[in-house]
């Protein structure tokens, strides 16, 4: 059974990982067009044709949206994506020209073993090339290769993060899905429990300092150099097969951001530039209630950073929740 974001009707996951140098980028793409949505939060975003997805704007429908690690550099990735899908005569027809529809988000990984090598149009183009309707493999690849977690007190402390999804089928038989690159400055922690998943690692003995507590405490000061800002962010997709107007997207965006917050603490911080998009395949109707949609969506987003730190295999020297003989 596929949990993950390619349960929904339409879309297609590609991943470009590169382990060697602690990076890579991932390609979900909607050959027909999906209605989209966006919001972006946190002090340190960085991101490609997001303007272009609000309700105001003309163009309804986009063809791609690419997640990547790199930092800005990786915002390159997307131009990758847009050949492969204007080879494929995927986009927008403007009289005789074709135009793919491709927005973007990235993530820091530049420190964890070189900031010499990030995704590039040539990664992007072989993500979209290799997506596929499979389920969606999660951890350390794509565009989580390079990303870690629990960085309030530096990046020795940190644990490695990831890329997860988790999906779910409603009653009325839609499906609401999210994939998301986890590279929070804060914990991971498991909504359902309240229990600290992946957080900064103690001096000595097992278990994790929650970030809440070190912060609000004065257990310890965050200075620039500790948890430098721009070195974090959570980035991510939430789709769905059912049918939604761009506006409704876009509300599914912003209120998935509840996911983030009940699985990342703290969260959107002037240090992460948290960013989800939305795509609606429009395969289902009629479209469902929006309420329903829009409480699947933050549960799925939750459940997707959960799945991004579990599913994590160490690397450059920091380790994964699953490394550590079940500390924590």
């Amino acid at each position: 059974m596929n949990t993950t974001l390619t349960a929904v009707s339409g879309l297609e996951v590609g991943h470009y990982t590169d382990l060697a140098n602690a990076t890579g980028c991932t390609a979900i793409i909607c050959r027909a067009g999906a209605s989209p949505g966006v919001d972006v939060r946190g002090g340190s975003p960085g991101t490609r044709e997001t303007d272009l997805l609000q309700p105001m704007r003309r163009v309804d429908r986009v063809h791609a949206i690419v997640l990547s690690g790199g930092s800005a550099y990786g915002l390159d990735a997307a131009s990758g994506v847009m050949r492969y899908l204007e080879e494929q005569d995927i986009g927008v027809r403007v009289g005789s020209a074709l135009v793919p529809i491709v927005s973007s988000a990235i993530l820091f990984d530049l420190n964890l073993i070189t900031h010499k090598v990030r995704p590039g149009p040539a990664e992007g183009y072989a993500a979209a090339q290799a997506a596929n309707t499979e389920p969606v493999p999660e951890g350390t690849t794509g565009a989580g290769t390079g990303a870690t977690v629990g960085k309030i007190l530096g990046p020795d402390r940190a644990v490695k993060g990831g890329i997860g999804s988790a999906a779910m089928t409603l009653p009325d038989g839609n499906t609401v899905a999210a994939l998301i690159a986890v590279n929070a400055v804060g914990d991971a922690v498991d909504h359902r429990t309240g229990q600290v998943v992946a957080g900064p690692r103690r001096e000595s003995g097992p278990g994790f300092l929650p970030a809440v507590e070190v912060l609000t405490r004065g257990e310890a000061q965050v200075e620039a150099s500790v948890a430098p800002p721009m070195s974090n962010t959570t980035i991510g997709v939430v789709a769905t097969d059912a049918t939604l107007t761009k506006e409704e997207a876009n509300w599914l965006a912003r209120i998935s951001h509840d996911g983030l917050a009940l699985a990342i603490r703290p969260c959107h911080t002037s240090r992460d530039g948290d960013t989800l998009f939305t795509m609606a395949t429009n395969q289902r109707h009629p479209p469902g209630d929006l309420t329903t949609l829009g409480t699947a969506a933050v549960e799925v987003t939750a459940q997707a950073v959960l799945r991004a730190v579990l599913t994590a295999t160490g690397l450059g020297g920091i380790p994964a929740v699953s490394e550590l003989n079940g500390e924590g």
